[in-house]
Parts: structure tokens; sequence; C-alpha cells
């Protein structure tokens, strides 16, 4: 980076907001606003480290000595500069107190305003970043270039100007203009193509290094991310959907579509990049690709059981929500024998996330056997085909 205290200090305040928000917030100071439940002094301070942030990595883009930017520095810029407007627009209130606000935004325009907020921190903080890994990463493993750079620019461009429109799909059926649903609908929808351009691009790349994936668990989980990522945006654009809004809002269904992005999508693809790079900047080989493999495996058991588990629960719920008798009268009046019916659906969800936790643990040992072994030679794999590793 540019500048390596500024790196430090990010770290520091970045933990420290971890740190602040882990006791505010079980003591109950909360703005209630979904992804912006902090108040507002901690505001302030993200609003600091992520200014710090932003200058760190901006002064590293324009003194870099390539003079051509790889598509993956084009996503972290969409996430760098998209993420603060979002951030501070939504989060714009009136102090009532050192851990008390109220929002500027009221009725419908808050809803609004919160949901074009919510949907695009999904968008810029858990996507762009991680197709920039993947754009990177992927291509640095198996020694091949991206199987397109013109399919990667076209998704970019494309990703960017629809994302940012597709918020009001989370406000169906609510009190916002029709007009304004219809669009959000209409948006979302046609991210399909774009998201799927980036997964096939993925997924054209790894087929050049196919014989080498049973063998590599950080390609395993590469694959994987990508394949959770294709899944999940093309749940997305199906959830818009009024119709299909209407059966899974507010379920379990949407519970299962959020978490095949945040653990198979996001979760492996970060932890594709750690086997990449822990034991580079430790100098040693990794210290197990069994407990590797181990950890993929637990991993995907336990992402399928949970998000199956989930969309048959949520599938279930809202048709039980929905279900209307002979005298037109609700089937289900009492809310408990629903909550009742769906907890074997929940148990199942539990052991998924306790598999997934169990990969992770796995991970964190290996990397802790390995970091103890530094400086013991690092031997690098040629994962392309037809070369022997």
């Amino acid at each position: 980076m540019w500048n390596d205290t500024l790196s430090k200090i990010h770290l520091a305040l970045y933990n420290l907001t971890i740190v602040i928000a882990a006791i505010t917030l079980p003591l109950g100071y909360s703005q209630s606003k979904e992804y912006a439940e902090l108040e507002w002094p901690i505001d302030l301070l993200i609003v600091v480290w992520y200014v710090i942030f932003f200058a760190n990595y901006l002064m590293t883009v324009i003194k870099r000595k390539e003079e051509q930017m790889y598509v993956a520095i084009w996503f972290y810029i969409a996430s760098f500069v998209t993420v603060p407007l979002l951030f501070i627009v939504n989060n714009i209130v009136i102090p009532a107190g050192f851990l008390k606000s109220y929002s500027v935004y009221a009725g419908v325009f808050d809803a609004n305003i919160q949901w074009w907020y919510g949907h695009n921190a999904v968008a810029f903080v858990l996507t762009t970043p991680f197709l920039g890994l993947m754009y990177y990463y992927l291509p640095k493993h198996i020694k091949q270039p991206i199987y397109s750079h013109r399919l990667s620019i076209i998704h970019f461009w494309s990703l960017i100007f629809i994302y940012i429109w597709a918020g009001p799909h989370h406000l169906l059926y609510s009190p916002i203009p029709e007009w304004l649903q219809t669009t959000g609908m209409v948006f979302s929808i046609m991210l399909w193509m774009p998201s799927w351009g980036g997964m096939l691009n993925g997924f054209l790349t790894l087929t050049q290094a196919k014989d080498k994936i049973k063998v590599d668990a950080t390609l395993k989980m590469m694959l994987a991310a990508v394949t959770f990522y294709g899944m999940s945006t093309f749940e997305g654009p199906l959830l818009s959907i009024r119709a299909v809004s209407a059966l899974g809002h507010n379920t379990d269904w949407i519970i299962g579509h959020v978490h095949s992005g945040t653990l198979g999508w996001v979760g492996f693809m970060s932890a594709a990049a750690l086997y990449y790079l822990v034991p580079r900047l430790w100098n040693s080989n990794l210290y197990s690709e069994k407990l590797a493999n181990a950890h993929f495996w637990l991993g995907t058991l336990g992402i399928l059981l949970y998000i199956i588990s989930m969309w048959v629960s949520g599938i279930t719920e809202g048709s039980m929500w929905r279900a209307v008798g002979e005298n037109g009268e609700l089937v289900y009046k009492d809310w408990v024998e629903i909550v009742e019916f769906l907890k074997p659906f929940r148990l199942f969800r539990a052991i998924g996330g306790t598999l997934y936790l169990t990969g992770i643990i796995l991970m964190v040992y290996n990397f802790i056997k390995t970091i103890q072994n530094k400086d013991s030679g690092f031997v690098e794999q040629d994962l392309r085909i037809g070369v022997k590793s």
C-alpha cells in the first residue's frame, strides 16, 4: 500500500469500531435500521477510518507503475466510491444525545432510502469486492489468464449500472409508488445477465485447470464459490418478481437466499484467497491439504443443509401464512402453531451452521500450524492442464 502507517491506523480504528458495536448493540443503543444499526458517534468513527482507507487505496492506484488497470481493481474502486455515498446518505440523523438520534427521513421516504442503501450495501460490500478477489486470485492460482477480459469489462459496467436501481424490490406490496416497485423488479430481473456473465467467466477460467480441481482444495473452494454466486444471483431476481415475493417475503426462504451468497460465495472465496496467501506470506507449504479438503467438504455440506432447510421452511411458512379455508378464514391463525411446525427445518439449519463453523476452525488450525513452520520454504504447485505437479 501507499502508506503503511495509514494501513495500521485503519486496522486499529476498524477493530475499535467492532468492539464498540459489540458493546453498544446488546445494551440496546441502535438506530433500528437494517445494516445501519450503529448510533451516530460510531457512524462518525466509521467515516473517519473509511476516509483513511479510501485515501490510502486511491494513492496506491495513482502511484501504480502499471499503466493499465486490471478489472479486479475496477471492482474495488466501484466499492470504495459507492459505499461511503450510500452510508452517509442513509445515516444522516439528528442527534438527541450521545447515543440517541432520529433519522432526518420519515415514512415511505425513509423506507425507500433505507432499501436503496440496504440492497446496495450487499452489492458493494459483499459482491463487487469479492468479484475482484475472483478476477485476481483465480488466474493467479492456476497461472492462466481470465477466460475473457472483454466479458469481464461487460460484466463490470452492466453490473454497476443495473445494481444501483434494484433496491425497491425489497418494498414490493408496500406504500411506495407502484412505478418504483416495478422499476426495482425490472432492474432486478435484468441483473441475471451481468451476474451470470461473471459466473460463466469464472467457470470457463476454471476449465483451464479442471484436471487439478479434485486434488487442490483452493480450486474446489473457488469452484464452489462461483457456483453459489450463480445460485444466489439467480434466486435474487426470482424473489424480486411480485408473485414470488408475495410467497417468500419475510420467510426463512430469504434467510436461505442470503446465506447461499454469504456462506457460499463470500465465505468460500475469502477462504480460497487465504489458502493462496498464507503459505506465500510465511514462506511455508500449507500444513495439511487433507485438512483443507475436510474444510471444503464440511463447509459445502453445512451450506447445503443450511440453505435447503431454509428454502423448504420458507416456502412452507409462506404457504401456511396464506392458507385460507372454505369459509374464507385463515387456516393457521396461531403463529406459534407455524413456528412449532418449522422446528425440524431450523434444527437442520443449526446442524448446517455447526458443520460450516467446524470447517472454519479446521482452517484456522491449519493456518496456525503453517505459520509455526514459517520460512521452511514454499514450493509452488503448477495447476495448468498437462503439467505434472
